[in-house]
């Protein structure tokens, strides 16, 4: 018999976070702030420090939100800016995806492109929104046109980073081994990226929003921004607020879709 005892206790597998450890590390602490943050806000308006007329209690919020949930005019214009923000972020995210792909495997295509598209990101693109409110009109394309150009670059540059962060000692193998460019690109190189790109892609989600919201602003008809201006126009601050928050709740949860695909598609980097 051996002197060396075995340690025959089950161990949790990688990556498996018990549900009370995830509450307490991940979902505790912003509640905690959040309530932290309603509390000072309601003591606030009830002290008459803040007025109610520009800045309306949160409780004041919360009851505009959920009249709002009840009005058809709100899904309605809540369903066109996300359509917006989706479509943005499909052509902004597709079109970066394939420069940033030729920029990252070309020397020459990246000497090329990538002083052009650093200068398109440092121009300032809500300069731009009225320009594309004369080119595409006051409908939809216009505004899926600027959330399409906000989330360009986050995945231009997660791309590039993302081809760079490939093993070379791996690129040799793959190399020695007779495997084609296709075959090298498809198993090793986008595996490899996927980290990275993911990151760019939740970034470029909640700023294809954004870009949808500033569109809105410059002219449209429908939408959560023309609900926003309206409700600000006719001074119920409590229902422009009660807006901004519903913006906030379908970013989180476009952020958490892209949070979750992450997890499951990049699933061995939770077991490092």
């Amino acid at each position: 018999m051996s002197d060396t005892i075995k340690d025959t206790k089950p161990r949790p597998a990688f990556g498996k976070i018990s549900f009370r450890n995830r509450f307490v590390n991940v979902f505790l602490p912003p509640t905690v702030l959040v309530a932290l943050i309603l509390v000072l806000w309601e003591l606030g308006s009830i002290t008459g420090i803040l007025n109610p007329i520009i800045v309306p209690s949160p409780i004041a919020v919360v009851q505009a939100l959920a009249d709002l949930s009840t009005q058809a005019f709100f899904w309605d214009a809540a369903s066109v800016t996300m359509r917006e923000t989706i479509y943005g972020f499909l052509i902004g995210a597709s079109i970066a995806w394939i420069l940033g792909t030729l920029m990252g495997l070309s020397d020459r295509t990246r000497a090329a492109l990538y002083p052009v598209t650093v200068g398109f990101q440092i121009m300032p693109r809500v300069a731009l929104a009225p320009l594309f409110l004369v080119w595409f009109g006051f409908g939809i394309e216009s505004k899926v046109v600027m959330a399409a150009t906000i989330c360009f670059f986050p995945v231009v540059l997660s791309v590039l980073v993302g081809l760079e962060t490939v093993d070379q000692d791996y690129k040799t193998f793959f190399r020695s081994i007779g495997s084609s460019r296709w075959d090298e690109y498809r198993k090793l190189v986008v595996p490899s990226s996927l980290p990275v790109l993911f990151s760019g892609l939740k970034n470029a989600i909640t700023l294809a929003l954004i870009g949808a919201i500033v569109a809105e602003f410059v002219g449209a008809s429908e939408g959560m921004g023309v609900l926003i201006k309206k409700f600000n126009f006719q001074l119920e601050v409590a229902y422009g607020f009660a807006t901004i928050v519903a913006l906030m709740l379908f970013g989180l949860i476009l952020y958490w879709i892209f949070e979750f695909l992450d997890n499951r598609i990049v699933f061995w980097r939770s077991r490092k």
